[in-house]
């Protein structure tokens, strides 16, 4: 494939922490991973600085998503994520729940394009690693070509972003939940295309409804198709986009052995673990972490529900782990059990 594309898991709250991304690198070697939204003010006046930005070094390449508005605050974590050593910081400009927006962050912030390049040339200048930003086509009733070319221009031109990840769909920032912003609006990957044609020297991922390999060849332009094309694919061409680069969300989270077709399909790589062999290792990754941190068991399996999603044995996989990480005296050696349970017959 072409190096310079990117497949990337986008930051998603409450699923993307440092236990998922962990899990997600053993199973995919080469996507780029991406931290869920941190604000500046948890790293800035939080009491326990470890708990928002800690990560393990096998999770390379990963990125800091930071949630916030203020170009000095921005720019003082910016530099405070590059000396935990991330790879690359992201504003987040496409978020539209509630609670963001009462912090004048997230996609509120698509109104203000003079403020978002404010903020992006004070973290630009803090740091040495990439600075992007990952936004909506538009918000509210602004989902117009002419809104996003308006964003992306200012931000690009007078903040020196080079790197945009857009959602594919707009965010009402009234009237629909988080979940509904994922799902109700229009996926418009048309106007992503039109934006990236009239910005060339600007590098372009795109976001949102991504769940077949298929999809992804689409997306960024390769010319053959994946050897199995999956069922229900919509995409009427493989050739549809070019763009620089693929985010995928809730797919893989929910079913992260797609996450291994991507690394075999896109990166070529065959020499990769087993899911055994993922199960094995992450058992003395959660006792390190119990010792370490304390951390619950089921804070780590959480993320380990779906791996064998689609598969014969796949419920009594999830059940065993559901139900079994509750009780007391349950120990890492649980992922063991849970697999013999679902697979032994």
């Amino acid at each position: 494939m072409d190096t310079s594309k990117t497949i990337s898991v986008a930051p998603m709250m409450d699923w993307t922490d440092r236990h998922c991304r962990y899990f997600h690198r053993l199973i995919a070697p080469s996507v780029l991973l991406y931290t869920e939204m941190v604000t500046t003010g948890a790293i800035l006046f939080g009491n326990d600085r470890d708990r928002f930005l800690g990560f393990d070094d096998a999770e390379h390449p990963v990125a800091l998503q930071l949630g916030g508005s203020d170009p000095q605050a921005l720019a003082e974590c910016a530099k405070i994520g590059e000396d935990y050593g991330y790879d690359e910081i992201n504003l987040n400009c496409g978020c539209p729940s509630d609670r963001v927006q009462s912090g004048m962050f997230g996609a509120c912030l698509m109104k203000n394009p003079a403020l978002v390049a404010d903020c992006i040339k004070a973290m630009q200048n803090a740091v040495k690693i990439p600075v992007t930003v990952k936004c909506r086509i538009g918000i509210d009733d602004c989902e117009d070509y002419e809104f996003l070319e308006n964003f992306v221009r200012i931000v690009s031109e007078e903040g020196g972003c080079k790197i945009f990840i857009i959602h594919a769909r707009k965010a009402w920032l009234k009237g629909l939940s988080p979940k509904e912003n994922r799902d109700i609006p229009p996926l418009q990957y048309d106007i992503v295309a039109q934006i990236q044609a009239a910005f060339p020297d600007l590098i372009f991922h795109v976001n949102g409804g991504i769940k077949t390999m298929v999809q992804i060849h689409s997306m960024i332009g390769m010319s053959q198709r994946p050897p199995a094309c999956e069922h229900g694919d919509t995409l009427k061409s493989q050739n549809d986009f070019n763009f620089d680069g693929a985010m995928i969300g809730r797919e893989a989270y929910q079913n992260p052995w797609f996450l291994r077709q991507i690394q075999e399909n896109i990166y070529h790589n065959k020499s990769l673990l087993s899911a055994e062999e993922i199960i094995d290792q992450m058992i003395p990754y959660i006792k390190d972490q119990q010792e370490r941190f304390d951390t619950p068991i089921k804070s780590i399996t959480r993320h380990m529900t779906g791996l064998f999603s689609g598969q014969k044995g796949a419920r009594q996989w999830r059940q065993t782990l559901s139900t079994e990480v509750h009780k007391d005296g349950v120990t890492a050696e649980i992922l063991i059990t849970a697999f013999k349970t679902a697979f032994s017959k």
